[in-house]
């Protein structure tokens, strides 16, 4: 599924609709370059699960943790690890095979520790179209996330 986002605004409001229809133990893959809004998205994740705190990039703490909303939310962020034993030092298989909704940014760095059913999200800008233009693609690996072809119809 594509989806087209003229502003901040746009990213947060579809992270929200995502946020409102995922389930415990959902796990997300957010990948674009810097500066593309995946925070954003993720703060918009964040606000359809009904969470209230500020949500913050994890950049040097690998991940943050949500505890106030319907679900718990572990929001990663990968770009600074260097070696995939990083990630799982710090307890990664328990913090995804859990009932938290698990936000991986820069997922595509740690590919090979990412279970193959997953929720993929792409963000691209489009510079030609505007400096805030963004290109959203969803897909999604196993049966379990059938549920999100729902978000096209919203």
């Amino acid at each position: 599924m594509e989806f087209f986002s003229n502003d901040m605004k746009d990213t947060i409001l579809l992270g929200k609709k995502l946020g409102k229809i995922l389930k415990p133990g959902d796990i997300i893959c957010l990948i674009g370059e810097l500066g593309t809004g995946k925070t954003h998205f993720v703060k918009g994740i964040a606000e359809g699960l009904g969470i209230v705190d500020n949500i913050t990039s994890p950049t040097f703490s690998i991940v943050n943790e949500y505890t106030s909303g319907r679900l718990k939310l572990y929001h990663f962020d990968v770009y600074r690890v260097n070696d995939p034993d990083e990630i799982e030092a710090i307890g990664f298989d328990e913090y995804i095979f859990s009932n938290a909704v698990s936000i991986i940014e820069w997922s595509n760095y740690i590919e090979e520790l990412i279970p193959k059913e997953r929720i993929e999200i792409n963000i691209e800008k489009d510079i030609s179209k505007s400096v805030n233009f963004r290109k959203i693609s969803i897909n999604y690996c196993g049966y379990r996330y059938d549920y999100i072809k729902e978000l096209s119809k919203k």
